[in-house]
């Protein structure tokens, strides 16, 4: 095997991802799990969760990361790296601390931890660090072996991310109507966050104003409409837009929300839209109900024809990204000269979260950074 097709020191990969409800008896607990610690009643959780009743109380997020499981296990097994891979989520089943325990007790020591969220943030990167440390520590106090975890790098411009959202977006503006394809606008999507998170999200030196959050969606943006005026030959006017916002009102969260954009698109006479939603490794709760439920309604109401294209989800391009990260971190452990594959003018992300970034809103063991205890 080649030098850089070596996953060592690297024995198992993890797929660690957020979780969701498989039925209506499980969507009060799992709200549960998810704001752990807030207070938060079971009334005001029965609530929340109407989004998921009317989806039969299921979330798709589980069985897009089942998908994914097989997409990478078959890209692994097709470049002969015989290397397993779990899963574990953070607010349900498989539990984190669970597929942990599981991978101790199959003898595994060094693994390498995908995190399906590609961006900085607090909640897309150091709270599931924290996640990982906690779950280490419930080891150690059972007086199982600890391993070490390494979480790949963000991948938000990695070709294998950003090629299957190109795709989506060109496939969506060719199912528009024809006489309003041309003046179709783009509207970036992601997870609205509070600004004081965006604004330190990242290393230091990139807080401020949006923070890593910010500009690495606006790369994203700008990256997937470059390669569809490339293939097109039209310039389609973009922005990004945020959806999906919670918590209390007087806190400042990003804007715009994507149905205030349509409102103002429409108003501005614009004659179609397509909904990118770039934030989002697959089509969750809050692409099934913000975009195609909510959104999508408001378009309707407002007569204004949208698409929504497609997330990365388990496509073979995605899958054969996380083997390069992989194969790319495990050259770096072993000091040997590598080239990290990233788009645009940012450049590949850090491996090893610096201290500062993204910080914590209390002060927690954060696992895989530079000031980690394991």
């Amino acid at each position: 095997m080649s030098d850089l097709r070596d996953p060592a020191p690297y024995d198992a990969l993890l797929l660690l991802s957020f979780g969701g409800p498989e039925g209506p008896d499980d969507v009060v607990p799992f709200l549960a799990n998810v704001t752990r610690g807030r207070g938060i009643p079971e009334e005001r959780l029965k609530e929340v969760g109407k989004h998921y009743f009317l989806f039969g109380g299921v979330s798709p997020i589980n069985a897009q990361n089942r998908a994914l499981l097989d997409a990478l296990r078959k890209d692994l097994a097709d470049h002969a790296l015989e290397l397993p891979v779990y899963w574990g989520n953070r607010n349900w089943a498989p539990y984190l601390t669970d597929t942990l325990r599981e991978m101790v007790t199959d003898g595994h020591r060094r693994i390498a931890v995908l995190a399906t969220s590609a961006y900085a943030s607090y909640s897309g990167c150091r709270q599931y660090r924290e996640n990982l440390a906690e779950s280490l520590a419930a080891l150690e106090a059972e007086g199982l072996p600890v391993p070490r975890v390494d979480k790949l790098r963000h991948y938000f411009n990695h070709p294998g991310f950003v090629g299957p959202m190109v795709d989506g977006v060109l496939a969506s503006l060719a199912d528009l109507p024809e006489d309003v394809r041309a003046g179709a606008h783009l509207a970036f999507t992601t997870h609205s966050i509070p600004v004081s998170a965006a604004d330190t999200s990242g290393p230091v030196e990139t807080h401020g104003d949006g923070g890593s959050y910010v500009a690495e969606h606006l790369e994203v943006a700008r990256l997937i409409s470059e390669a569809v005026r490339e293939e097109t030959g039209i310039e389609h006017p973009w922005q990004l837009v945020y959806q999906s916002r919670s918590g209390a009102p007087h806190i400042p969260w990003l804007e715009p929300d994507i149905c205030d954009h349509l409102e103002t698109l429409h108003g501005d006479g614009v004659p179609a839209v397509v909904m990118a939603p770039i934030g989002f490794v697959s089509d969750h709760m809050e692409v099934l109900y913000d975009l195609d439920t909510e959104a999508t309604a408001k378009a309707a109401e407002l007569g204004l024809p949208v698409r929504r294209s497609a997330t990365v989800g388990a496509d073979p391009r995605f899958a054969a990204a996380v083997r390069e990260l992989l194969l790319e971190r495990a050259a770096a452990e072993r000091d040997r000269p590598v080239t990290p594959c990233a788009l645009g003018a940012l450049g590949p992300s850090h491996d090893l979260c610096p201290v500062g970034c993204c910080p914590a809103r209390a002060l927690k063991p954060a696992a895989a950074g530079a000031d980690s205890p394991f």
